[in-house]
C-alpha cells in the first residue's frame, strides 16, 4: 500500500456518500485536502486547478459539514475532534491508501495530527494552513487568543442568534468587513459571504458540537509526538492565531518548518492561493 490511488481502489458507497467524497487529478502522489470548522471542500477551489496537475486529490466533507450524509451523524462520536479524524482515517482505509500528503485548514491541522500520532503510516508530510493546538488563553506562557468565557459567549450565540454569530464570526476569520451584496462587492467581499453562507447553512445541531470541540479542546501535548516534515503557513494578521501561536507550534513540533505569509485573515489558501501554492511546492520538492 503507497500513496498512489490504483484504479482499482474505490471508497465504499457508504464512506463516499457519507463524507461527499471527490477524487481528482493525477499523479503518483496523493493530497487530502481537508477543511477547517464551519467551512466544506469548495473552500480549496482556488489551489485545485494546479494541484491536479502534478497529485491525485482528495476532497471530502466531515460528517455534519457541507453536503455530507447528515444521517450519518453520530453525536457521541463528533463531540471530539477524535470522531472527525476517524472520519479521514476511514476514507484512508477505504482507499487502500497510505503516505500521503495531508493538508489541513485551521483545526483540520489538529485533526491531522491526531491521525499522524494514531496511525503514521498513513501520512508522509503534514501542511497547515492557519494551524493552532489550543486557542484558549491558557496561561501567561500561552496565550491562545481566547479567554475561555469570551468563547462561551460566542456559542451561546449559536442558539441565540444564529445569523447574527454568523456574520460576526465569518468578517473576523476571513480579515475582512461583511459589504452588502450588490454590483459594488469586489472578490473580498464575495469571499466573506461565501464563508458566511457555509457557516450559515449548516444546521446548529452539527455546527455547535464541532464549534465546542474546535475551540475548547487543548492539544499541545500531542505536537511533540509527530514526526512527520511538517509545513506551518501562518497569517501575519489573524484575528484567530496569532504569530506567536504558530512560533509555538514550530518550535514544539520535532520536524517543522514555519513561513510567516504577509497577509490578513485566517483563510489563507482563500485569500493567498498563490503564496499558499508557492510554499507548498517548495516545501515538498526541499523534502
Amino acid at each position: 500500500m503507497t500513496s498512489t490511488l490504483h484504479n482499482e481502489h474505490t471508497a465504499s458507497v457508504n464512506t463516499a456518500k457519507r463524507n461527499n467524497l471527490h477524487i481528482t487529478g493525477s499523479g503518483e502522489k496523493i493530497i487530502i485536502l481537508a477543511h477547517g470548522f464551519g467551512c466544506n471542500q469548495t473552500m480549496w477551489r482556488f489551489l485545485l486547478p494546479e494541484l491536479e496537475k502534478n497529485y491525485r486529490v482528495i476532497l471530502f466533507d466531515y460528517v455534519g459539514c457541507g453536503s455530507s450524509d447528515f444521517t450519518a451523524y453520530e453525536a457521541d462520536r463528533y463531540q471530539r475532534l477524535e470522531g472527525y479524524a476517524l472520519d479521514v482515517i476511514e476514507i484512508c482505509d477505504d482507499l487502500d491508501i497510505q503516505n500521503v500528503i495531508f493538508v489541513g485548514h485551521s483545526i483540520s491541522s489538529t485533526i491531522g495530527w491526531i491521525i499522524a500520532d494514531q496511525r503514521p503510516e498513513l501520512f508522509s508530510h503534514l501542511i497547515s494552513i492557519c494551524p493552532s493546538p489550543c486557542f484558549l488563553n491558557c496561561d501567561p506562557q500561552y496565550q491562545g487568543g481566547f479567554d475561555r468565557q469570551d468563547l462561551e459567549g460566542l456559542v451561546e450565540l449559536m442558539d441565540k442568534d444564529y445569523i447574527g454569530w454568523g456574520n460576526y464570526l465569518a468578517p473576523l476569520v476571513m480579515g475582512s468587513d461583511l459589504a452588502p451584496i450588490g454590483p459594488s462587492m469586489n472578490d473580498s467581499d464575495a469571499l466573506v459571504h461565501h464563508l458566511l453562507t457555509s457557516f450559515c447553512s449548516t444546521d446548529v445541531t452539527y455546527s455547535k458540537p464541532f464549534a465546542v470541540a474546535t475551540f475548547f479542546s487543548d492539544y499541545r501535548t500531542l505536537l511533540p509526538k509527530i514526526t512527520h516534515p511538517c509545513l506551518l503557513l501562518q497569517s501575519s494578521n489573524d484575528a484567530l492565531v496569532k504569530v506567536s501561536v504558530g512560533e509555538y507550534t514550530q518550535q514544539h513540533l520535532s520536524n517543522a518548518t514555519l513561513e510567516i505569509i504577509e497577509a490578513k485573515g485566517h483563510c489563507l489558501h482563500m485569500t493567498h492561493p498563490i503564496h499558499v501554492l508557492n510554499h507548498i511546492q517548495s516545501f515538498l520538492a526541499q523534502h
